[in-house]
């Protein structure tokens, strides 16, 4: 047993345990080795598949079942078994299609268990995937992609960075705005669509959330508090559940959630060094 043995600290990826940039502060890194080996559980709670989450599990250090794909899925990294996962109850091949003819101008891709899959031919996008040491594959109707768990849909790609995807004139912001109301008025009765980041929308199964995944997790843990820290707006369903949330100063929902210092100066730190030793004082 150690100091933090009665909490699960779950934390989003991109612009919370990272900088803007991608890099992730060593700061984060030290404390979490320091929360983990004083008894806390922590893991991501990321819209990341389990493709793209293979590269990080080399690099950040966890000891808890990665919640992915918004929620959609809980995977155990050291038994390569999935603790739970929410198909979408819908034919694959015939939503593909049905998106494409809707959002002609995004990049539409379904994020698999084992890579991500495209449909036209995408330079900029393969290029998106081998950034992120992601496997990727060309997809035609009929394969089989495994369990039908997301689609993605991306604005311009103008480079290889998810970062990249986070800036958008008034006219894109308009285009994706539209299509969010696209995807939930064909699509809404059996998925929820999400805005992982300006110009990302994700797709996944009615009723999946971050929270229901990190409350879920707690309770199969058996720990006492769940935290969360995030940035976004797929964060806040996720911040609202949880005992105790936090984000970072320079957070899209910094004006929401109390705040710690900005993703780059080591937010998880913050939370990790100075805001749970103050909730196990209050609340031993």
């Amino acid at each position: 047993m150690g100091i933090f043995s009665d909490v699960l600290l779950t934390v989003d990826y991109d612009r919370t345990l990272t900088a803007p940039d991608s890099t992730i502060p060593e700061r984060n890194l030290a404390a979490i080795r320091y929360f983990m080996e004083n008894g806390g559980a922590f893991t991501l709670n990321t819209g990341r598949s389990v493709p793209m989450a293979q590269s990080l599990i080399d690099v950040v250090p966890t000891n808890a079942p990665l919640l992915l794909y918004n929620g959609s899925a809980a995977y155990d990294p050291k038994t390569k078994q999935f603790l739970f996962a929410h198909p979408i109850r819908l034919d694959l091949w015939e939503t593909v299609e049905r998106m494409q003819e809707l959002l002609p101008n995004l990049t539409l891709e379904v994020q698999g268990i084992d890579a991500h899959y495209r449909f036209t031919e995408n330079p900029a996008w393969d290029a998106l995937c081998d950034h992120n040491h992601c496997p990727r594959g060309f997809a035609q109707p009929g394969d089989d992609l495994g369990p039908f768990l997301k689609i993605a849909l991306y604005g311009e790609l103008r480079d290889a960075t998810i970062a990249s995807l986070y800036d958008a004139s008034e006219q894109e912001l308009q285009e994706m705005d539209e299509a969010e109301s696209l995807l939930n008025a064909h699509f809404g009765e059996h998925c929820i669509v999400y805005r992982a980041c300006t110009r990302i929308l994700d797709v996944h199964a009615k009723g999946v959330s971050k929270a229901k995944a990190a409350r879920l997790l707690q309770q199969k843990l058996g720990r006492q508090w769940l935290v969360c820290v995030g940035d976004g707006e797929n964060d806040v369903a996720m911040l609202r559940e949880a005992d105790f949330s936090y984000a970072p100063a320079d957070g899209v929902v910094a004006d929401r959630f109390e705040n710690v210092c900005n993703c780059a100066d080591g937010a998880i730190a913050d939370v990790i060094y100075e805001k749970i030793p103050e909730i196990l004082k209050k609340c031993p």
